[in-house]
């Protein structure tokens, strides 16, 4: 991977990590797994071409502007997903709470 392939790649990210983040603020949950997913694929193509090119200063300064975006879309999405995450994981506890409680009062009504 050249020093261009490679920027182009970590501006595919920002494209991407831009449409999960409006994937996140219109709860279109699905949509933001697949483009994740198609993130992932991205960030490991950058993580098995080591060493990276050497980087001209413009190009250097590109990447590190780049991931400096990426990094505040992943935190905006956080803060969008994690209370979702939390509120179903209440929902799922509470359902695994009823059905062990259920459980409990059939296993003891034998009657």
């Amino acid at each position: 991977m050249d020093s261009t392939q490679l920027i182009n790649t970590y501006e595919h990210i920002l494209a991407i990590t831009y449409k999960m983040l409006a994937a996140a603020k219109n709860n279109e949950w699905d949509k933001l797994i697949n483009l994740e997913q198609e993130c992932k694929q991205l960030t490991n193509m950058l993580i098995k071409n080591k060493p990276e090119p050497l980087l001209s200063h413009e190009l250097q300064q590109k990447k590190i502007e780049i991931i400096h975006q990426v990094l505040n879309h992943d935190a905006q999405i956080k803060a969008i997903t994690e209370p979702w995450m939390e509120k179903l994981q209440d929902i799922f506890s509470t359902s695994e709470r009823k059905r062990n409680l259920q459980q409990a009062y059939e296993a003891g009504n034998v009657y």
